[in-house]
């Protein structure tokens, strides 16, 4: 008879009535969890942070100099995957800040859930059973996630970077866990799934190689040809508006082919990762000059003309 009184009067009273009182009773270790669960977060970012930042010092401490400095020594690569590491520890940092996260948040949500008398036995068991089932059914995405991790530790490319997937070529513009945002050069936009891209070439680290053919008359001094391109590459190694283009002197590299109408011979020169075209232009536009300059003579190059057309006039020999 009691039983059944004391069955009857928690059956009547309101269930939010004993959800307070429960909480009442164990709201002091809900807050204390709480209060350790930030203080412990609060300390692994900073520490985090704190990592990062010595790092990213150590790394500028360690850089033997500017791109500029480096040209005539063996450290160009060094220097410029020196900055490089700066912004992978940036990014190193932030997804170990997000991991930091999840996983005090993770912990502090357990720990809760078994103040307040929730069996974490069978929900871990379900939990694993659940894992398992969404581990055969979504593989793919599994993958994708582990590809873009790897991708972030590994650095292989970054926001910006102007890259070739396999699948598309452009820049990125986003990189997640799954899958990578790329723009390429048309305006179209193209998502990849990070577990399908099997191969990277990064334009963007480091530094790229301006590549300049330039065609002269067949019959012109070769050595004279080269004394004023050498003179138009140090000219523009002196000049300091190109300190943020050129890595290296413009050199001519030789002749690059042979036809009727011309030889074309071809300058190089290190560029920075995204100043490529920008470095080959400048290089055009000196040698155009010089070689007016020095009545260097270019010839017209016979290209096939549509019907009705009236084909270029032939340049006068000389």
């Amino acid at each position: 008879m009691p039983f059944e009184l004391a069955a009857t009067a928690a059956a009547s009273t309101p269930w939010y009535q004993v959800v307070l009182a429960w909480m009442a009773t164990n709201l002091l270790a809900i807050v204390l969890i709480v209060v350790i669960s930030l203080l412990v977060w609060w300390l692994l970012l900073r520490v985090i942070t704190r990592v990062t930042q010595n790092a990213k010092e150590r790394l500028r401490e360690e850089r033997p100099g500017q791109a500029r400095a480096a040209e005539h020594t063996q450290e160009l690569t060094a220097v410029l995957m020196s900055a490089r590491r700066e912004q992978r520890a940036e990014a190193l940092g932030q997804l170990l800040k997000s991991i930091a996260t999840f996983t005090v948040l993770s912990i502090g949500l357990l720990l809760i859930l078994a103040q307040i008398g929730v069996n974490l036995g069978p929900l871990i068991a379900s939990a694993g059973v659940i894992g398992v089932a969404l581990g055969f059914g979504a593989q793919t995405m599994v993958k994708d996630f582990l590809s873009g991790v790897f991708l972030v530790l590994e650095d292989q490319f970054g926001v910006g970077d102007f890259v070739d997937l396999g699948p598309a070529t452009g820049t990125v513009e986003e990189v997640t866990l799954r899958i990578t945002r790329v723009r390429d050069m048309s305006g179209v936009v193209w998502y990849v799934r990070n577990g399908e891209i099997l191969r990277v070439g990064n334009r963007s680290q480091g530094w790229t190689m301006a590549i300049v053919d330039v065609p002269i008359a067949y019959n012109e001094d070769l050595d004279r040809v080269r004394r004023i391109i050498e003179r138009v590459g140090a000219e523009m190694d002196d000049d300091p508006q190109y300190d943020d283009t050129l890595f290296g002197t413009p050199t001519y590299a030789g002749v690059e082919s042979v036809s009727g109408d011309a030889v074309f011979v071809r300058v190089t020169a290190k560029a920075a990762p995204d100043k490529q075209m920008v470095a080959a232009r400048a290089i055009r536009e000196r040698l155009k000059l010089a070689f007016d300059e020095e009545g260097v003579r270019v010839p017209v190059l016979q290209r096939p003309t549509l019907p009705g057309a009236t084909p270029p006039a032939a340049q006068p020999p000389a």
